[in-house]
């Protein structure tokens, strides 16, 4: 068959198709074509003779009309393995091929390339050798106000394949490092290679053989004294256990389950890890089960340092006008005189601290779920309160600006040890219901003798309008602004009384006195 070409000639397909192209389109004669290309004439015969047998295999007893574009076919498919039998067909017809397209499908598939399948090496490691790290997707978990994505962090020791599985929300860098150091703790050691597969979190960028790390790895891994590795591209055999064991997890642990609570579904992770997990037979040796496999490497995994990785999160975040911070998707409050600033949230599982520089401004209890405000009481008080007080400190310089002589009356209110915010109050009511004109005398008035409460001032008022002979002041304001005796009451006619005063009305009422 014409594929037979490219799988059992020595020489190169792109050779081949210049043999082909010679001898059929061109008609050289084989000791051209031998000369010209360089090669031996047995190998140009061979070529010729090859293609010769699979064209006459073909129905027809007359020559292929194909021969003519045999070159061209073969060298168009070397050079585009993918390309659809269609639109080599136009190809050819544009070239001048007058055949039809049944017989030219079935030809082009003798001639396609065939790819031949890679054959990987089983891989086998050394206790203590190695472990593989991978994230797996698990769809969304309910969580107070809406729904998040769910993914489990796996590592796998290579050698007697103990599984270390912890579910999260997040797969940024301080979710990666968290999982690391949780999984050195429950193996109780580190293996000397740790395998990746080319994930942002751990492979920056790669240019062949050249590999850039993310730093938090690089310092993670010169803490713990391992090698990262990143898998090779397009290496499958590499990193195999790692995605075996998350399929045993999706299928011994995860399927069936019912998940409400990210807290109990790790618990039971960290129950199937060291418990259920471990009585499966080891692939190394099924003789033994993965817990006697792992007996005999911990004692080979490198020891842990004193004191764990720290894997606080650490994140600037901008306050704006309201007094929250925004932190992986819920809003802490912080107090009203952090607004418009740059503050800083380090965070752990449990705990979200927010700092302002060096100083702790807020301390809560981490949330989970989505749009939460997780408040503080003390921050949410002292904030009504600066209102208020801000509202007291309005009106005080309306009134200063207004009327500057009551200054010495809040003065004395405040060395009693009096309520300024209600003398303020009712202060500017006073002035607003009287006038400026009044009011200002009454306060000189009460301001010469010794008194400072504003119903002093109210008196003083009353007094002296009853002594210009002028009725008493209605001091409700309608609408906080304007008095009852500022409204303008337009004048009626009292002619209708007097009708009711003639006999005739009064005997219509029963009453003829």
């Amino acid at each position: 068959m014409i594929f037979m070409l490219l799988t059992i000639l020595t020489i190169a397909a792109d050779v081949v198709a210049r043999i082909l192209r010679h001898h059929f389109g061109d008609n050289w004669p084989i000791g051209t074509i031998a000369r010209h290309l360089g090669v031996h004439h047995d190998t140009v015969k061979r070529v010729v003779g090859q293609a010769d047998s699979s064209l006459a295999t073909a129905k027809s007893p007359h020559p292929s009309k194909l021969a003519p574009f045999f070159a061209f076919m073969l060298e168009t498919l070397v050079k585009y393995p993918a390309l659809r039998a269609k639109r080599l067909y136009d190809m050819v017809c544009e070239r001048g091929y007058k055949g039809g397209p049944d017989h030219f499908r079935h030809m082009v598939a003798r001639l396609r390339p065939r790819k031949v399948a890679e054959a990987f090496l089983r891989l086998r490691m050394l206790p203590g050798e190695q472990a593989q790290v991978d994230w797996a997707h698990f769809g969304t978990l309910k969580v107070p106000g809406g729904e998040r994505k769910l993914y489990a962090f796996v590592m796998v020791l290579s050698y007697s394949r103990r599984i270390f599985l912890r579910f999260g929300f997040d797969i940024g860098m301080a979710g990666f490092i968290r999982g690391h150091v949780e999984a050195f703790a429950f193996f109780g050691g580190v293996a000397r290679v740790l395998l990746y597969d080319n994930l942002k979190s751990a492979v920056l960028e790669r240019l062949g053989d050249i590999v850039r790390f993310n730093m938090e790895i690089v310092s993670l891994s010169g803490y713990y004294r391992y090698e990262a590795r990143p898998v090779a591209v397009a290496r499958g055999n590499e990193k195999g256990r790692v995605e075996r064991a998350i399929q045993n997890v999706r299928h011994s642990f995860w399927a069936g389950r019912e998940v409400t609570d990210l807290a109990q579904l790790n618990a039971d992770a960290d129950k199937w890890a060291a418990q259920l997990a471990n009585v499966r037979r080891c692939p190394e040796d099924i003789k033994r089960t993965v817990e006697e496999v792992f007996a005999e490497e911990k004692p080979l995994l490198r020891a842990l340092p004193d004191e764990p990785y720290p894997t606080l999160e650490r994140k600037e975040v901008s306050v704006g006008k309201v007094p929250y911070a925004r932190f992986d998707l819920n809003d802490y409050s912080v107090p009203h005189d952090c607004v418009r600033r740059e503050l800083t949230v380090v965070a752990s599982l449990d705990q979200v601290r927010i700092f302002d520089g060096q100083r702790l401004v807020a301390d809560h209890p981490r949330s989970f779920g989505v749009r939460q405000q997780i408040e503080n009481p003390a921050h949410i008080a002292a904030l009504k309160e600066y209102k208020a007080n801000a509202a007291v400190h309005s009106t005080q310089d309306w009134l200063l600006r207004t009327a500057p002589e009551s200054r010495e009356l809040l003065v004395r209110l405040a060395e009693r040890q009096g309520s300024i915010g209600t003398a303020v109050a009712q202060l500017s009511k006073l002035l607003q219901s009287y006038g400026h004109a009044e009011f200002t005398a009454a306060v000189a008035e009460v301001a010469a003798g010794t008194a400072s409460h504003p119903a002093s001032v109210r008196h003083v008022l009353q007094r002296r309008r009853a002594d210009q002979g002028k009725q008493p002041v209605n001091e409700q304001l309608l609408d906080g602004r304007k008095p009852l005796q500022q409204l303008a009451v337009p004048p009626q006619s009292l002619a209708g009384y007097d009708d009711l005063a003639t006999p005739a009305v009064h005997k219509e009422y029963g009453n003829d006195k």
